[in-house]
């Protein structure tokens, strides 16, 4: 009899140290998967849980009836502390050495080992009663994240999250409010114990409670004088001051299509509900004054998205993909700062072309910023604000180049004034391509030259050098018969008829000629090239300790994709040579930004999504003024 409590009490601890250590192999695969050079893993990235086999219950009753009774309760007491030591031995283990853990290619995750795994999760049944002690505290909520915690160059050690203290403080609270509030000031914790374990050294064991909101504390980065109660800026002249966010939240319809890539996630973070709520208490929280979103589901943008907005100030406009996608892109201002001008959607798919023959959208909006009126007769250059998502594949650089260029001549066209300049320009998006790679330099120096290279290479996302046959880029890269040139502009310049304008539409953006002669339409050899004078509000490495930038994190691999790119007047010189990363202050003055986080931080917090960031995702935040002129 007292074999069979003793056994009761051993495995549930048994099985929930073993449910914790498989969830946390396979997000540590899945990143070490998605970092190797394969281009292709089929099937789940995933280790089969398993439970206790008749092998080991035989052993641990053994164990019991030679060591003997007293000290059997001994190991029942402090059960949980063993566990947790164990734990996060063997995960620090696991965080240095992660190859030598792969699971085998049969092992895969099967519908009842999910169900057992989530069942082992959320394990609520107190211990009972064994020979009179006292029952051990009931553990209220799921344990479910596995957390790394970097603390230094490479993983030192990790940290499982508190059971029943985020259950508590956090869970029942409304997550949104807790994820945006102020930090709290850190409370000196106790010296904790040292957890030795054979081959790994004395281990310092981390905090148990590990506060989501400190470790995804992002600075604003202030490059500006305070302003005044107006809005606007003394400095060398007044300034027309506005806050503007890219952000892509996440289509529901993707993320459920893509579930594999979720499995770090809890699911109860993952509903549509839950996200909808924290994306809500974050526009509210940086109230920028533009908003620019991509992946877009529409029945959520109709139903809840616009209607929220609406509330809040915004005025909204939407593209949703062509074909059958379900997601879009959202422009959203507020008519308080903002007037419009026009809104011109952009579509990349063109039929018979296999070179744009997808989907993917974009959406650019003209406004007139709105000066008070106290101020007397002054006036402020229209603001030209561009949101997209190009191609995802990281092999189809051909693709996205010609998105972008169909992009960038729409551009050109809603920003062209008449002397043939641009007014200003902010470009932004998720652009599925990193830093330096090939598609990121032409936006921000206006040229490439890219014919004979690999199509992979274009967006950097992942390197194909391995393979046998790699496509090449072409020259030309697209036919004529799309009707741009190689400077991203379109040969007729398609504006809108004059009885077809808004009411308020600016004097400085005129209509062009109609008689005027087409511009001569020379292909270049291998080179495309705009005018619009583009550079990052980022600089893609945290200032601090110089590690990079991270905008997202697949599969636990963080990498920049998103961006904010913003016109300057002119380029200054650098030594011998011209750099458009250092501009002189032109008509669009960048006077602040919300910091970026590295993938260590990241992954302190289980990754992305998390309880308090409800996309795969961050947020880009960036203020900048515009130089208000008198007639």
């Amino acid at each position: 009899m007292i074999a069979s409590c003793l056994c009761y009490v051993l495995l549930p601890a048994v099985r929930l140290f073993r449910a914790l250590s498989d969830a946390f192999f396979t997000c540590r695969k899945n990143a070490f998967l998605a970092k190797s050079s394969s281009p292709q893993v089929d099937g789940d990235f995933a280790m089969a849980p398993r439970g206790p086999d008749q092998e080991e219950c035989e052993g641990l009753l053994q164990q019991w009836q030679e060591e003997g009774s007293s000290q059997a309760l001994s190991t029942v007491s402090e059960g949980l502390l063993v566990d947790k030591g164990v734990a996060q031995s063997s995960l620090a283990l696991l965080m240095d050495h992660p190859g030598e853990h792969d699971a085998a290619p049969e092992d895969k995750w099967s519908s009842r080992q999910l169900s057992d795994l989530r069942a082992a999760e959320n394990l609520e049944e107190p211990f009972p009663e064994v020979l009179g002690e006292e029952p051990l505290p009931e553990v209220e909520g799921p344990m479910w994240a596995a957390v790394p915690v970097q603390t230094g160059p490479q993983y030192a050690d990790c940290a499982v999250l508190s059971v029943g203290a985020l259950a508590a403080e956090q869970w029942e609270e409304d997550p949104a409010v807790v994820a945006w509030s102020i930090a709290p000031e850190p409370v000196p914790q106790e010296e904790a114990p040292i957890w030795p374990f054979e081959g790994l050294g004395q281990l310092q064991s981390p905090p148990v409670e590990i506060p989501y909101h400190e470790i995804l504390w992002r600075e604003w980065e202030d490059f500006s004088t305070q302003p005044d109660a107006q809005g606007l800026e003394a400095g060398d002249g007044p300034q027309f001051q506005f806050t503007l966010m890219s952000y892509n939240i996440l289509a529901q319809d993707l993320m459920q299509q893509s579930s594999e890539l979720y499995l770090h996630c809890h699911p109860d973070i993952l509903s549509w509900n839950y996200r909808f709520a924290n994306l809500m208490q974050e526009f509210q929280h940086w109230d920028p004054d533009i908003l620019c979103l991509q992946e877009v589901q529409e029945d959520h943008y109709w139903e809840q998205l616009e209607p929220s907005l609406r509330m809040m100030g915004f005025t909204c406009f939407y593209k949703r993909r062509t074909g059958c996608k379900t997601d879009g892109c959202a422009v959203c201002y507020k008519p308080m700062r903002f007037r419009l001008l026009c809104a011109s959607p952009v579509e990349y798919f063109r039929p018979g072309l296999e070179l744009l023959n997808r989907d993917n959208v974009g959406l650019v909006l003209l406004l007139q910023p709105l000066v008070p009126e106290g101020l007397g007769p002054v006036s402020v250059a229209p603001l030209c604000v561009a949101n997209t998502h190009v191609l995802y594949n990281p092999r189809r650089g051909d693709i996205k180049l010609a998105q972008m260029a169909v992009f960038l001549a729409e551009v050109d066209k809603v920003a062209r004034l008449s002397d043939g300049s641009h007014c200003p320009i902010i470009l932004c998006g998720d652009l599925n391509s990193v830093p330096d790679s090939p598609l990121y330099n032409f936006i921000r120096d206006g040229e490439l030259q890219y014919h004979g290279m690999p199509t992979w290479k274009v967006s950097g996302q992942e390197d194909f050098s391995h393979q046998l046959y790699q496509r090449k880029l072409q020259a030309p890269l697209w036919p004529s018969s799309l009707g741009i040139t190689d400077c991203c502009q379109y040969v007729t310049f398609c504006h809108p008829k004059r009885s077809e304008r808004p009411a308020g539409w600016v004097e400085s953006v005129v209509e062009e000629d109609i008689s005027e002669p087409e511009p001569d339409f020379r292909r270049t050899v291998g080179t495309i090239q705009h005018c619009l004078h583009l550079t990052s509000v980022y600089t893609h490495f945290l200032p601090q300790h110089g590690r990079p930038e991270v905008t997202t994190m697949p599969l636990g691999l963080g990498m920049t994709v998103d961006y904010i790119f913003f016109s300057a007047a002119e380029s200054c010189e650098n030594g011998n040579r011209t750099d458009r990363r250092l501009c002189r202050d032109g008509t669009l003055k960048l006077l602040g930004r919300l910091s970026l986080l590295s993938e260590e931080i990241l992954w302190a917090a289980n990754g992305l999504p998390n309880p308090f960031c409800s996309s795969d995702h961050l947020c880009l935040l960036a203020s900048f003024g515009m130089e208000v002129t008198a007639p």
